[in-house]
């Protein structure tokens, strides 16, 4: 692979072959940068390009396990100040492949896989090579994983190889490949330009800008390449949380209005359940009204929690569980102190940029980082928290003033947020910190470096759950990937067994109505935190070989789904039946001995795992 830089400066020449306003690759900017050195390192390189007016760009590449780190580092000395309006991570030109593969995120129902051809996306090349065909896809907006994830695997069934890239801000970003001359692709990705994320970038005479990495990697497979590129990320796990605890979230019991009896009552049963956590969610603060509405008023609710938090972290901790709570402190809502300190929000256009009645604080205030430590690190190190979940519900969009574009502004606020949670790990060092957005907008490896674990979905009670479970296997460390199993009283055995086994897919995490289960039910959950705990080394280390679904709807699923994660000679295989389903084919299992399972998978929406020794 020869990385090259794809940048456009304002002023020069746009390419052509129909693509202006589609792509700016392949501009005049990009011509005039010519190769002229490559230093070779024992890790890496750095091959350095040179634009005779006064211009350089370097390409870093960084080994990374069997992946490479890459990005670009763009320094003006031309005498006058220039403006970038697109600048690459990453790119690569002629490369041969026929299959793309991507995962497509909405809401509940992230990381869907989509493989489509050429054909499909309409790029065969033009009859005489003048016209470029473009596939340009992203996202725009400060939750990341909306729409699509940031990761592209090309396929050349010719000779069966795989390239996959992975990038991992979390503001706009872009990936486009595509076709001009020849059939082979040109392919780049890095922070979504001024066409499609409104981002320009000033550099004085003097200055550089480096971009955010981005992680690529190649092999024989689709499954090879993601477990490369996943292997690649590097979470700063709490000390704490190195033995995949299982937590317990009381959000699906009390949906936003938990209070001290509530907690004691969780606490009380959970107790020698085997369970390290136990997660206050939303509600806890503020107004007795929506908590949403409340976001940002950092005041403890007195009718819910008359003594403070401190009673209630306390018995959690005397009943052998580490507390944890909840914040969503980029946000202000209407009943919140900051909803009218106008001066340290984020506007746009001059105006408050508010989203469905809440505001955005402006993470680079130092007013509003000094009032933060105070309401959030305060207020876990007072109370003796040690778990924070930090959830995010909403996106900036376009971007926001304050910067030399609109997209410029937005990266700089994300940049901004990401400090902060670190600032939590410095004053906290033992933290246990929980990426969420709405579930899964925050997916991206920048995020998921400064937490231990994630939320992988909202989608708590639906029949979708393994299936998305298994979708982030290919992009997030399933040892991060937190998967809920709502328990309710009313669940049969099947039931149980189909969302228990889908916490298999990842980090065991229960919620509902475990103070009225039965003693069967409870059996059940037993059993099911036994295995759990005799796979969790496959889980945390291992590798996914095989994700088999044949699942088209979401919401009405049909068909099967089989998933193989191997680890030093064991394999963990989880299997799951939807509507007209078929029984598991054992001869899938033929390789090795079945030394422990849980579940049966003997009709339709039922659910069996195995661990077998090879």
């Amino acid at each position: 692979m020869e990385f090259v830089v794809e940048a456009k400066i304002i002023g020069d020449e746009y390419a052509g072959g129909f693509s202006c306003g589609l792509s700016m690759v392949s501009s005049e900017t990009f011509w005039n940068l010519k190769k002229v050195d490559v230093l070779e390192k024992e890790n890496g390189k750095e091959t350095l390009f040179v634009d005779e007016r006064g211009y350089r760009a370097r390409v870093f590449e960084k080994k990374d396990g069997e992946a490479i780190r890459v990005y670009t580092e763009f320094e003006n000395r031309s005498g006058r100040e220039v403006t970038l309006e697109m600048l690459s991570s990453f790119a690569l030109k002629g490369i041969k492949a026929d299959k793309f593969h991507r995962l497509m995120s909405f809401w509940s129902e992230e990381g869907r896989l989509k493989t489509e051809t050429i054909q499909d996306l309409h790029l065969e090349k033009s009859w005489n090579g003048c016209a470029r065909r473009i596939e340009k896809f992203g996202n725009t907006g400060s939750m990341p994983v909306r729409k699509y994830f940031p990761f592209l695997a090309m396929e050349n069934s010719e000779d069966g190889t795989f390239i996959g890239f992975l990038m991992g801000h979390a503001s706009s970003w872009q990936i486009e490949f595509s076709c001009k001359e020849t059939q082979d692709f040109d392919v780049m990705g890095g922070i979504a330009d001024r066409d499609m994320g409104h981002w320009m970038k000033k550099l004085r005479s003097g200055e550089s800008f480096r971009t955010p990495d981005a992680i690529v990697a190649t092999g024989n497979s689709l499954a090879e390449v993601c477990d490369k590129l996943v292997k690649a990320q590097h979470p700063d796990i709490s000390p704490v949380d190195d033995k995949m605890g299982i937590m317990f979230n009381e959000y699906c019991i009390s949906w936003g209005n938990p209070d001290i009896n509530s907690v004691k009552r969780l606490a009380d049963k959970l107790e020698n359940k085997g369970v390290q956590y136990l997660v206050i969610d939303s509600g806890w603060y503020g107004l007795p009204c929506d908590w949403a509405c409340s976001v940002g008023n950092w005041e403890i609710n007195k009718e819910r929690f008359p003594h403070g938090l401190k009673e209630a972290a306390d018995y959690v901790r005397s009943k052998g569980m580490i507390p944890g709570l909840w914040f969503e402190f980029e946000f202000a809502g209407p009943h919140s102190k900051y909803f009218e300190e106008t001066d340290h929000l984020l506007k746009k256009d001059g105006h408050p940029l508010t989203v469905a009645g809440r505001r955005f604080l402006d993470m680079e205030d130092p007013w509003v980082i000094e009032h933060l430590t105070k309401d959030v690190i305060g207020t876990l190190k007072e109370a003796g928290f040690g778990y924070i979940k930090i959830d995010y519900n909403d996106t900036i969009g376009i971007g926001c003033d304050g910067g030399d574009s609109l997209g410029e502004a937005l990266y700089r606020k994300v940049l901004a947020t990401q400090k902060f949670i670190r600032k939590i790990k410095e004053e906290i060092p033992d933290i246990v910190i929980e990426n969420c957005s709405s579930g899964g907008h925050r997916l991206v490896y920048s995020m998921m470096e400064i937490a231990s674990q994630a939320s992988f979905s909202d989608a708590h009670e639906t029949l979708a759950i393994p299936v998305i479970a298994a979708n982030m296997h290919r992009v997030i460390l399933p040892r991060q990937s937190q998967i809920w199993a709502v328990l309710r009283a009313s669940d049969n055995a099947d039931r149980l067994y189909y969302s228990l086994v889908s916490t298999f897919l990842g980090r065991m995490c229960l919620s509902g109505d475990i103070y009225d289960l039965s003693d069967e039910q409870m059996k059940i959950v037993d059993e099911a935190i036994a295995f759990y705990n005799e796979a969790s080394d496959i889980i945390k280390s291992g590798v996914t070989k095989v994700i088999d679904s044949s699942v088209y709807s979401y919401n009405k699923p049909t068909g099967q789904q089989l998933v193989l994660r191997e680890y030093e000679g064991k394999v963990l295989a989880i299997y799951h039946r939807f509507e007209d389903s078929k029984e598991l084919d054992k001869s899938l299992l033929k390789e090795g001995r079945i030394i422990a399972e849980f579940g049966k998978a003997d009709k339709d929406f039922s659910a069996y795992a195995c661990i077998l020794q090879k």
